[in-house]
């Protein structure tokens, strides 16, 4: 058996973490164990993803390296790879749609397809802290592990301060005592992570102060240093746990039970147990138990838990309904369309767990920094313990002192933390909203874009173009023309395919027998219709190949002029007529735009179709635009303009995936689909134009509440730094410092779950 094929992907849950550095010893403990590789370990979803060939090393061996470390870990629920069901997205479709110079036969979606989309399952944790167990989420703080160490030290230091009240002559024993014993745990983890290669943890740290300073007749300040230490830690547990109680949060969305109907029989089941196909009673007042269809009812679906929409819309039958969302009005029955592991909700917490494998670049050089900060503070408090007392004959024990000052400075929790708090803050808080972006890197991106490009269909507009005429030429009637035209756009889900066989539906003319489509490069398609080649183009395409005469293209340039998109529908030499259809703006669409103008981020249009159509949509928006791109031009395009700033192109994240994966961030738009949610940079779940400017917005805020973040801790970090060396702050004024600066950040973070991204600056 080869190598790779003994290898496995192992996933955990590893709880108890809350300060920035514990990901990073985690991933350095468990990094070292042969057979292990692809750590990842993230800090705010508490997880721990790694590749091991289990011959080497056992996963017996990978969760004892971790509970040595401190903290507990099982194995992660089943299902943490899944197949998932993509529309098809063939090459050389325009995302665009607008005209059939991007409407490309290839591109039509005529099935699914299964892709494999991986997980990230990371952990979290930092060695010698006194960590959660899973039980006690939920618990008051001084019913958790951590709160019955503050209150035990609590009393030890009470004790000791009794007893040196009552009998002086030996309390300095009773604070040794009390130093001792609550040192001793924080010791039994720093020797841990001293056996694993990891000489420099908070932990070593905090028991090389409270020992030293025991040697320098400093019992009292020791054992209150311990003490604060077992506070600062409760402190960061709470932090932490309210950081990650946004994303716990989109769990509970979903009800634990729904009323499956079987026949006359309606029963009560576990969600979690249903199956696609099975059709659920959902009662007024209900959370909706799954993705679905409604196939009998009609009632108000608040789906603002979902998508923060906060008004209820309408929905009957053959309308689509996330799970989560509540049924307002009247008892509806919906049929399940995706299994409890892919509904929208799982998805949403799927994505935001991933999201940490995204590192933002600004997070990489911070862990780059924090690898080497602290060595550097140990060796600085070194050299403040010994070259005064050498090179210029001052009290040792006084440098001594100011030298473990400096090592409870040394560790970089604070920093580490900022930023992974505010990316899950900030994720949080567009998840609520619809707003979904893939980790770190993408909110960094998004902060920095200067240019927005719109694909027109589906995104500034419906993409539910109507026919709107529909001219013969000579002896072809109508009936005729659309038959012909329904024959070559049958089996096509593409809007304008779409427009044009709703049109001979409604008009009861049946489409021809068709056979042998497909596209032709981006500019319309073809088929065998009636035994001959039928075509359906842009009249650019048809004017080329005897298609349109000149009567015909001034009649398609007057539709163009009104903003609607004319295709010629012909056989070989033979005109047949012209379709004109038109696609309605979105309402929101000119108030995006004015929003990101007065961001001071410039709005462009790329479409497939031709200039006049373009400039009909684009005038009444008020942006730019540039027409008659193929795919290959918007991909051009981006580039291009990407070497002078951030780019981020907004599409239906199906076609066009050169053209978004080019972009500084490609966003999809879309009510939830697979294809958003799996595909692009960023997602868009309430199809709401205004919804990007919000996104940039939100990004915006993250990125300066990092900048906020990082000052706290280095600014706290110097300042201290800079007192402890004059001896202006000692040993618990140093250990507040440490704690004090993570609990900062942390809640300073947190200030972005109350960000509201719509209301402009």
């Amino acid at each position: 058996m080869s190598e790779a094929a003994r290898e496995t992907s192992c996933d955990w849950t590893v709880t108890g973490m809350d300060c920035g550095s514990c990901a990073t010893k985690i991933k350095d403990a468990v990094a070292r164990l042969p057979g292990v590789s692809g750590v990842e370990v993230g800090i705010m979803t508490e997880r721990l993803r790694l590749t091991l060939d289990e011959a080497q090393t056992g996963r017996d061996k990978i969760e004892k390296t971790v509970r040595a470390l401190g903290y507990q870990i099982a194995p992660r629920a089943a299902g943490a790879k899944k197949d998932f069901v993509l529309p098809d997205a063939h090459d050389g479709h325009d995302d665009d749609h607008a005209t059939h110079e991007g409407h490309d036969h290839a591109g039509h979606d005529h099935g699914p397809k299964v892709t494999s989309a991986k997980r990230d399952d990371s952990g979290h944790g930092s060695p010698g802290h006194v960590h959660d167990d899973p039980a006690d989420r939920g618990k008051r703080w001084y019913q958790t592990a951590k709160g019955k160490l503050v209150i035990f030290t609590a009393l030890l230091l009470g004790a000791a301060w009794v007893i040196e009240y009552l009998a002086p002559e030996i309390g300095k024993w009773a604070f040794v005592a009390a130093c001792l014993i609550g040192v001793a745990p924080v010791a039994q983890r720093a020797f841990a992570a001293l056996r694993m290669g990891q000489p420099f943890t908070i932990e070593s740290l905090m028991t090389i102060a409270a020992v030293g300073a025991l040697f320098i007749d400093a019992a009292e300040e020791a054992a209150l240093v311990v003490f604060l230490f077992a506070v600062g830690e409760v402190l960061e547990g709470v932090a932490a746990g309210k950081a990650r109680d946004g994303i716990r949060a989109l769990a509970n969305l979903v009800p634990k039970t729904a009323q499956l109907v079987t026949g006359d029989i309606t029963r009560e089941v576990p969600a979690a147990s249903l199956t696609i196909g099975q059709t659920v009673l959902v009662r007024p007042g209900d959370r909706i138990p799954a993705d679905g269809e409604i196939v009998d009812g009609t009632s108000g679906v608040d789906e603002s838990p979902v998508t923060g929409e906060s008004v209820p819309k309408t929905r009957g039958p053959g309308d689509a309904v996330f799970a989560g969302a509540i049924n307002t009005e009247a008892a509806l029955r919906v049929k399940v369309t995706k299994g409890a592991e892919d509904n929208t909700i799982a998805r949403i917490i799927r994505l935001v767990e991933e999201a940490e494998e995204a590192r933002a670049p600004t997070e990489r050089f911070i862990d780059r920094f924090s690898r080497w900060y602290m060595p550097a503070i140990v060796a600085v408090a070194a050299l403040v313990i010994v070259v005064p007392p050498l090179a210029f004959g001052q009290p040792w024990d006084t440098w001594i002192y100011r030298g473990l000052a400096l090592l409870l400075i040394g560790c970089p929790c604070a920093l580490v933390i900022s930023v992974p708090a505010s990316i899950a803050s900030a994720m949080s808080t567009g998840a609520r909203r619809g707003l979904l972006m893939k980790g770190g890197a993408v909110i960094e991106a998004a902060a920095k874009v200067d240019v927005v490009t719109f694909d027109k269909t589906g995104t500034l507009t419906h993409g539910r173009p109507q026919v709107t005429d529909v001219v013969p030429f000579g002896s072809t009637t109508e009936a005729e023309l659309l038959a012909v035209a329904a024959g070559v756009e049958t089996g096509s889900s593409h809007p304008l395919a779409i427009a044009i066989l709703n049109k001979a539906k409604d008009a009861g003319v049946s489409a021809l027998l068709s056979q042998d489509a497909k596209a032709l490069m981006g500019k319309g398609v073809v088929a065998t219709v009636g035994g001959a080649a039928a075509y359906v183009s842009s009249p650019r395409y048809a004017m080329e190949h005897g298609g349109l005469d000149g009567f015909g293209l001034r009649q398609a340039t007057i539709f163009e002029e009104d903003g609607k998109t004319a295709v010629a529908v012909f056989r070989e030499k033979t005109p047949l007529g012209l379709i004109a259809m038109r696609d309605e703006p979105r309402a929101d669409a000119k108030d995006a735009v004015r929003q990101l103008t007065a961001m001071g981020v410039t709005s462009v249009i790329l479409t497939g179709d031709n200039p006049r159509t373009a400039a009909a949509i684009a005038g009444s928006l008020g942006l730019k635009f540039e027409a008659d791109m193929m795919p290959e031009d918007k991909l051009a395009y981006i580039r291009e303009i990407g070497t002078q700033g951030g780019v981020m192109m907004i599409g239906d994240g199906i076609n066009d995936a050169p053209a978004l994966k080019q972009a500084s961030v490609g966003v999809a738009m879309g009510s939830g689909t697979d294809v958003a949610l799996e595909t692009a940079d960023a997602a868009i779940l309430r199809d709401r134009v205004t919804d990007i400017p919000a996104t940039i917005r939100l990004s915006r805020a993250a990125m300066a509440n990092i900048r906020q973040n990082v000052t706290i801790a280095l600014g706290l970090k110097a300042v201290f730094l800079v007192t402890s060396v004059f001896g202006l702050t000692g040993l618990w004024i140093a250990i507040l410092a440490d704690t004090g600066a993570t609990v900062l950040v942390t809640l300073n973070a947190l200030r972005l779950l109350r960000f509201n991204p719509e209301r402009e600056a």
